[in-house]
């Protein structure tokens, strides 16, 4: 009984919370605009980038791979 209680309660409290996550399309655009100038894009390619960008989800982008030194281990 107490496990729904708790599972009810944490249910509740994401249910919540979501909207601290959400991004604004004011924000999307900033974020698709900043992606613009770092790439230095102009005329055609910028205005394509963004509508591609802001086209998107709002899902986190691919994790990318970290080097991590080898180690190796003693046999």
């Amino acid at each position: 009984m107490l496990q729904r209680i708790f599972l009810l309660g944490l249910f509740a409290a994401a249910l919540f919370s979501a909207s601290a996550w959400a991004i604004t399309p004011q924000e999307k655009m900033k974020t698709c605009e900043f992606g613009a100038e770092d790439q230095k894009l102009t005329g055609a390619a910028r205005k394509s980038f963004i509508s591609k960008c802001m086209a998107q989800g709002d899902a986190p982008g691919p994790k990318t791979a970290s080097k991590k030194p080898k180690t190796t281990q003693p046999q």
